[in-house]
């Protein structure tokens, strides 16, 4: 029996592997595109008259529909009905979709009076109709890319169960991540070279090979289901149980599994936010061009891309995940308190480069230590649904807090609606906003600290390394 369990591609390293590097080029031209319009944000001002919470809305936008409509609950629930190959295909559908949405709303075309222009300026006149049709692309686009989120975690998990499983979902995040650091450099000379609707066009375009690169991985994902189907004929003690509504109970009612998921709002509302703005809060303290700032900004993925696998191998191998939790929130604090609170004189290349860095290696810590606990706190069967509704209740804050941003950064400067109709420069005070991200990294902290204690208490295993021994890997059978 156990030459047969090792018998599937799941147990080829190459096969593994492949499907890994699948799904992460996918997530990496979807981080590309959520923050395509972030380096932006000064052009937008000009061309299209948007003020910053004008950007905060749009920005926030991307997650209205995961949150009010349920969609990301939904999503978890069809994908532990229908799996990960077909999820792949519909999350992929949808960002192509709303990608090419937002495309049309802040295109020439639609500016200069194009189709649909006189119905979206016919109302809620203050905010612009661009951004209205941009808000509407975004949403659905973020149904496809928080779906995509949740799909590519479970199939690694799928993929990697009793294996590498922290190291592969590092290497994803480490891809990823890459989408991030070249979107900050491609999107303004892109920008610079031929307008703000070719960085968006250029991302559209990657978003539709990306769907292609999830077309391919079906055909991978259905070999293996074909395999562990085969294998489990006549053995019965293996197969899995089938998902049930209900199940979702256990979820909800589960204390630990809704810390992780706070803190997990918390520790990303003071990270994807802030790229939203962290562009323009450059050139306004430093007083560079927006191709500058991008560019010194677009580091901040880096210390991720390196860091991320390798903390995911030591917490496969070692464990510590629950620490490092802890470690990446402090570290977070650290960041935005240098932004909010250094002052001017003081405040220079190297001291902003230090800060990037410092939230660098904060967002290796977490996300490496975070997403490969949560199959430690739930069912396999339930873990789409899961990881769902952890993204679920992250989306609420993603949603939110560029809002909040925004019209903190508003109110904070009096008199810059007015400058920006002028067509006047803009130089922003962004202490407010910074002192909001460091209280959101504080709270998280505390989440940190508790989910220790409860760790400790109950034995979920989150400081205990994530590669098993080999005679229990033999009789491992993950769905």
């Amino acid at each position: 029996m156990v030459e047969k369990i090792h018998s599937t591609l799941r147990d080829s390293s190459v096969a593994r592997w492949t499907a890994l590097i699948l799904l992460a080029s996918t997530m990496f031209v979807a981080y590309m595109f959520i923050d395509v319009l972030a380096p932006l944000s000064t052009m937008l001002e000009t061309s299209l008259k948007w003020t910053p919470d004008t950007f905060g809305a749009v920005a926030g936008s991307e997650y209205f529909l995961n949150v009010f409509a349920f969609f990301l609950i939904f999503a978890g629930i069809i994908l532990d009905r229908i799996g990960v190959r077909k999820a792949a295909l519909v999350s992929g559908s949808l960002m192509v979709i709303g990608a090419s949405i937002k495309l049309y709303g802040i295109s020439d075309y639609f500016n200069a009076g194009g189709f649909g222009y006189d119905f979206f300026n016919s109302f809620w006149t203050g905010f612009p109709a661009s951004a209205k049709v941009a808000s509407v692309g975004f949403a659905i686009f973020g149904c496809g890319v928080e779906m995509a989120g949740v799909t590519v975690s479970k199939g690694i998990v799928k993929w990697f169960a009793g294996k590498e499983l922290a190291l592969a979902m590092g290497l994803e995040m480490a891809i990823a991540r890459l989408g991030v650091f070249a979107v900050f450099r491609l999107s303004p000379y892109l920008a610079e070279k031929g307008g703000i609707s070719l960085s968006v066009g250029v991302g559209t375009l990657l978003l539709l090979i990306g769907l292609l690169t999830f077309s391919v991985y079906f055909f991978f994902d259905k070999k293996l289901d074909s395999q562990t189907d085969a294998l489990r004929t006549g053995n019965e003690s293996s197969s899995e149980e089938e998902f049930r509504i209900s199940d979702l109970k256990a979820i909800f009612t589960s204390k630990t599994f809704m810390v992780v998921a706070g803190l997990c709002v918390l520790f990303y509302s003071a990270i994807f936010p802030f790229q939203k703005f962290a562009t323009g809060m450059l050139e306004s303290r430093l007083g560079m061009t927006t191709s500058e700032a991008s560019g010194l900004f677009s580091y901040f993925p880096i210390g991720a891309m390196i860091l991320t696998p390798l903390l995911g191998w030591f917490i496969d191998n070692k464990g510590k995940a629950a620490t490092m939790l802890m470690l990446g929130s402090l570290l977070v604090i650290v960041c935005h308190l240098i932004f909010a609170l250094t002052p001017e004189e003081n405040f220079t290349f190297a001291v902003a480069l230090g800060a990037i860095i410092v939230l660098g290696v904060s967002f290796s810590l977490v996300p490496a230590s975070l997403w490969p606990s949560v199959p430690k706190l739930v069912e396999n069967k339930v873990l789409g649904s899961a990881y769902s509704i952890i993204f679920w209740i992250q989306n609420i804050g993603l949603m939110l807090t560029p809002v909040l941003i925004g019209w903190a950064l508003k109110r904070s400067n009096p008199g810059i609606a007015e400058q920006i109709a002028s067509g006047e420069a803009v130089k922003y005070n962004y202490t407010v906003p910074m002192l909001i991200f460091a209280g959101f990294g504080v709270a998280a902290l505390l989440l940190a600290f508790y989910l220790k204690a409860l760790d400790k208490k109950k034995g979920f295993g989150l400081e205990l390394p994530n590669i098993v021994k080999k005679d229990l890997d033999a009789t491992s059978n993950p769905g």
